[in-house]
């Protein structure tokens, strides 16, 4: 039996041709998630999958980077297909673990995908500290203005409650608690 396994990481992006290129490499039964592949107890159609291997089965899959999102991920994914006496192929690099240099190649490509990974994470993480120091603030917006928060604290200060203040601000109580912790924290 061939099964296909398909996943994108958000609910914006489609499995369609995901689908459709595992039905056209001869998917029996295709199995789809719409969730982030960084740890395995994320991907629950991908366990469901495993479940069902045979010996003799194959998974296919259109590209490395859909079963697995670290060379680790990836090697405890092949065990688990292999330990089934299946295989594993991905269409897109013609490459199949039932090969040994195709399995060597797999690996190598999984350790050049989680490089990229890493890089493009650091890149993100640069851009956001370059935003952060420039002033963009991350986050929800403040529920009340500057001008407003300071009346907030004056009355605060004066003994009201941050129950009372939240009715008045017409504000939700955790968000009148948490002014009032960052009022105490800053004195």
């Amino acid at each position: 039996m061939q099964f296909g396994y398909a996943r994108v990481s958000t609910d914006g992006q489609d499995l369609h041709t995901q689908r459709n290129r595992l039905q056209e490499a001869g998917a029996d039964e295709v199995l789809a998630e719409k969730r982030s592949g960084t740890s395995m107890d994320k991907r629950p159609e991908l366990a469901r999958l495993l479940d069902k291997l045979r010996d003799g089965d194959v998974v296919l899959a259109t590209k490395l980077d859909r079963v697995a999102r670290s060379l680790r991920d990836l090697l405890n994914i092949i065990k688990a297909i292999e330990d089934k006496g299946a295989s594993l192929r991905i269409l897109d690099q013609a490459l199949d673990t039932g090969q040994a240099q195709s399995k060597m190649m797999i690996q190598l490509l999984g350790v050049f995908a989680e490089f990229e990974r890493d890089l493009i994470n650091a890149r993100t993480a640069e851009g956001r500290q370059r935003a952060q120091e420039a002033g963009v603030r991350f986050g929800r917006p403040s529920a009340l203005s500057v001008e407003r928060i300071g009346e907030f604290n004056a009355l605060l200060a004066s003994g009201e409650t941050a129950y009372s203040l939240a009715k008045r601000f017409n504000i939700s109580t955790s968000a009148a608690y948490r002014l009032k912790a960052q009022v105490e924290s800053a004195n």
